[in-house]
């Protein structure tokens, strides 16, 4: 671990290996060990679990692993690899990102809740590579068609140092990983298993360079934890979470990438989809996702930084321009970049997604409107996008 990464380390050994304890006994998602955490702390939850003295619904989560004790061996597996648990009471928690999930979870949104905690391989802050960042994602059985874009849009989106996540399965995901690398960016995989089990093998070379090239390794689950269809499934959250849009370069109606959109877009986040050839199968799903209004469609990476909108600072190519978002005032800002361009939302809503008093979101929106931002339908408040000038 590097020095930079030990000054982001604030949580007590105490705290660290109760959440240790408490990732190795709930399954994830595990929302009621969570909510049970927020209300006592992780050490007495975890010291209330073991006992089995907590609420029914969070033995029920705990009930097959709580007498399990191997928070300590987890957390000196991981030592021995260069591996760390970041957990929420560290400065490099990715808090801001992660809220997403915790907003879906009060919206009613099942299989939501945020992570206890998160094993990270790496040098890199997990906050920083968090940080305005996009998720590139698409099917295992990739088409050349989508391998090449794939790799053309995580390279241009690293040119522009916009960190790019993926989840480090073959075809798209890992041609996402290289593009990014080889554009000098940071990249970070997450894995739905142990990051001791380097899965899929065929993708360990590509992990060890991501690490040794200034990206991350993350999982939710144990180091020995095996890989299992539905910890991808619960992983795709966040992939979805930790980035400020989802970009599905090419997927089947079936694929995992689309579950990963589906979930973007239940935590507020911007979902794009490249376009295929009209008869290819493997880019049915992206289609799907346009014409259901479920994702916009994009053919560059301008259109992407457009569509997420709040990427233009970190693109060099684009720092010359004003853009109009330039002129408003900070609380107008952020209820701008909480609207969605293509999904009317709620005042209650965008009060959620931006962190304003939903008193002041009611106030201001009818100015975002008169000045040209905002337009409000039959489905509520969206969000019109404005290109920059010169």
């Amino acid at each position: 671990m590097t020095a930079a990464v030990e000054d982001q380390a604030a949580a007590t050994e105490s705290e660290r290996l109760a959440r240790a304890y408490l990732l190795g006994v709930a399954e994830p998602p595990a929302p009621h060990v969570l909510e049970f955490v927020g209300e006592r702390g992780p050490v007495e939850a975890a010291a209330r679990v073991r006992a089995g003295d907590c609420p029914s619904q969070v033995l029920r989560e705990t009930a097959a692993r709580r007498e399990t004790l191997v928070a300590e061996r987890d957390l000196e597996e991981a030592a021995k690899s260069g591996a760390r648990l970041v957990v929420p009471e560290d400065r490099e928690w990715p808090a801001w990102p992660l809220l997403s999930l915790a907003v879906a979870a009060g919206n009613g949104v099942k299989n939501i809740a945020a992570p206890l905690g998160l094993w990270v391989r790496g040098a890199i802050s997990l906050a920083e590579a968090a940080d305005r960042a996009v998720a590139v994602v698409g099917a295992r059985l990739a088409t050349d068609y989508g391998l090449h874009n794939a790799v053309e849009m995580a390279h241009a989106l690293a040119i522009r140092q916009i960190p790019v996540f993926s989840g480090a399965a073959l075809g798209i995901d890992a041609a996402a990983h290289r593009g990014a690398l080889a554009g000098g960016g940071t990249t970070v995989a997450v894995l739905g298993c142990g990051l001791a089990h380097g899965y899929p093998v065929g993708n360990i070379d590509l992990l060890e360079r991501i690490v040794a090239e200034g990206g991350a390794v993350v999982s939710e689950y144990g180091p020995g934890t095996t890989p299992a269809r539905h910890r991808f499934l619960v992983r795709n959250r966040l992939i979805a979470g930790l980035t400020d849009g989802t970009l599905v370069v090419e997927a089947g109606i079936r694929s995992g990438a689309r579950n990963t959109a589906t979930t973007a877009g239940a935590l507020g986040k911007v979902v794009m989809a490249l376009p295929g050839p009209v008869h290819s199968g493997s880019s049915a799903g992206c289609h799907a996702l346009i014409r259901d209004c479920r994702a916009t469609l994009v053919t560059t990476v301008d259109e992407v930084l457009e569509t997420v909108g709040r990427f233009d600072a970190a693109n060099p190519v684009r720092e010359t321009r004003h853009r109009p978002t330039d002129d408003l005032g900070p609380e107008a800002a952020r209820i701008y970049d909480a609207l969605l361009p293509r999904a009317g939302r709620t005042p209650e809503q965008v009060a959620a997604g931006a962190g304003v008093p939903v008193s002041r979101v009611r106030a201001l929106l009818p100015a975002l409107e008169i000045d040209g931002f905002a337009v409000r339908g039959e489905t509520g408040w969206r969000q019109i996008v404005r290109r920059a000038s010169r």
